[in-house]
């Protein structure tokens, strides 16, 4: 599992290795990992021209130090003071022994269009509301060049904690990253200027409770329902979908489409468009009736296209069972009976959806994607998963979120958040936890979007399709089929019965 943290937990720890360390020790690391990622991202060190971009703070220090060490190697490197007065000294003093020379920003435009590799050395990750003008002028400069750009720990002009941006911003090829990620190299939007992210290792003892965390593979296996020699279907767990309407049939064969795929043992299928859902899968167990004549379940989904069918949400959040709520369902959920749930509920918006659930512009959400599912989690004691290029997953009691980026531009297609809520309230009627269920459903969800497209337009129902090749792929990647996924999961709790 990837980890990140804030910027006040990693000073901490910085300053209690420091304590441990000859003096610039901890420098010295940093700007050995560093030169090492550019002399590899350049290929031939000898003869290639670098610029360091140097601001006042440690990232300028280990841009100078870095440069120093590609110096002697025998790249030509210049050093672009922003602050002159304020530059690390003895990083300074390392490069010009090395042979490295120094400009003023008045004079970097020229070596700057010159270049093979830009560093990207001007703020830390303190850096708050966005760059300087003279730092934004340099960074328009590297934009029309065709140097290669590495950013140091954290591209410049984005913000650490929160992942926003503020303005103009460094957008780098590659992000060298100290003892941890930092959470803005994970979330969007300032997830798309760090390019691809290399971690060096200084050593920094961290806590075990992260700000984010992004699963990979074996999580994912450990995580997924596995049945063993005695299960049946309702010991796999059973999911209800109230989905659809006489407008949106297909959000309703889609939900199905994703339950079915979900691991869960049956899918119960209750609304408008049980012909719609038969005719695409038999295998559902469809009722005349609301929710309440469903039979019994573990969970539901509601919400898909489900119109202004208001009373089919409210049956729905009346049950004591895990509810995922999506769709319509968030428009016409009341807040009041979300928060007061005791069973656990999934809230799945988009960007769109939880602007309006917040009274706020949508741009806003999109700007401070981490605070915005935060709030909503607080707001209505719910887990949240935020769609977008990266999906977010906040526990309403707090903790780290989760983040996930396996997906691809190509999901942004009609009907694929409506596979995503019937992927995600299997897994919750298999037994996983809201946050664990949100983020798995999120991975395979993915993974999925990518097997389907293979970098061309696909349509939700293919989307659905592809769920179970992730799904091998997780095991084959993680720890083997057949691993320590859950099993032998309880049968139907007693709080399910009031649904049949």
């Amino acid at each position: 599992m990837r980890t990140a943290y804030s910027v006040e937990t990693v000073r901490a720890a910085e300053r209690e290795l420091m304590a441990r360390l000859p003096e610039g020790a901890l420098m010295q690391r940093a700007a050995a990992g560093l030169a090492a990622a550019c002399a590899e991202l350049l290929g031939r060190v000898y003869g290639s021209r670098v610029v360091l971009l140097v601001g006042s703070g440690d990232n300028g220090g280990d841009a100078l130090y870095a440069g120093a060490r590609l110096a002697r190697r025998g790249a030509g490197v210049t050093a672009v003071l922003l602050t002159p007065e304020r530059a690390h000294a003895d990083g300074l003093a390392a490069l010009r022994r090395a042979g490295g020379r120094v400009v003023d920003p008045g004079g970097a435009d020229a070596a700057i269009l010159r270049a093979d590799l830009v560093v990207d050395g001007i703020v830390g990750i303190g850096g708050k509301g966005g760059l300087r003008p003279d730092a934004a002028a340099l960074v328009a400069v590297v934009e029309r060049s065709r140097a290669a750009v590495v950013a140091v720990d954290l591209p410049s002009g984005v913000e650490a904690d929160s992942g926003e941006v503020r303005g103009a911003a460094v957008r780098a090829d590659l992000t060298v990253t100290f003892g941890t990620h930092k959470p803005g190299l994970l979330v969007d939007p300032a997830r798309a200027y760090a390019g691809s992210v290399r971690l060096v290792d200084i050593g920094l003892e961290l806590p075990e409770e992260a700000e984010l965390e992004a699963l990979q593979d074996v999580d994912v296996a450990r995580l997924l329902p596995a049945p063993s020699a005695e299960s049946d279907k309702y010991r796999r767990g059973v999911v209800g979908i109230a989905a659809g309407s006489a407008r949106y049939p297909g959000a309703a064969v889609l939900a199905v489409a994703g339950a079915l795929r979900g691991g869960a043992g049956a899918v119960r299928y209750a609304g408008p468009a049980k012909d719609e859902v038969l005719a695409r899968f038999p295998e559902t167990l469809v009722s005349d009736g609301g929710p309440r004549k469903a039979g019994r379940v573990q969970a539901w989904v509601v919400g898909p296209g489900a119109g202004d069918d208001a009373q089919a949400v409210a049956e729905v959040l009346e049950e004591e069972v895990p509810v995922l709520l999506d769709a319509d369902g968030l428009r016409l959920a009341d807040r009041d009976t979300v928060r007061g749930r005791t069973a656990p509920t999934l809230m799945t918006p988009h960007a769109g959806e939880a602007a309006a659930l917040l009274g706020v512009r949508r741009e806003e959400v999109e700007a401070g994607r981490l605070a915005a599912v935060r709030e909503l989690a607080a707001a209505y004691r719910a887990t949240v998963l935020l769609k977008g290029s990266t999906t977010l997953v906040a526990a309403a009691g707090g903790g780290a979120v989760r983040v996930n980026a396996t997906g691809t531009p190509w999901l942004a297609t009609a009907g694929s958040g409506d596979v995503l809520s019937g992927l995600g309230g299997s897994l919750l009627a298999a037994g996983l936890d809201g946050r664990d269920a949100g983020s798995v459903a999120a991975y395979l969800h993915g993974l999925a979007g990518r097997f389907a497209a293979r970098g061309a337009p696909v349509i939700a129902h293919e989307v659905a399709a592809e769920l179970p090749v992730a799904w091998r792929g997780v095991f084959r990647r993680g720890e083997g089929a057949g691993g320590s996924g859950r099993s032998d999961r309880a049968p139907f709790p007693a709080a399910s019965a009031s649904l049949g």
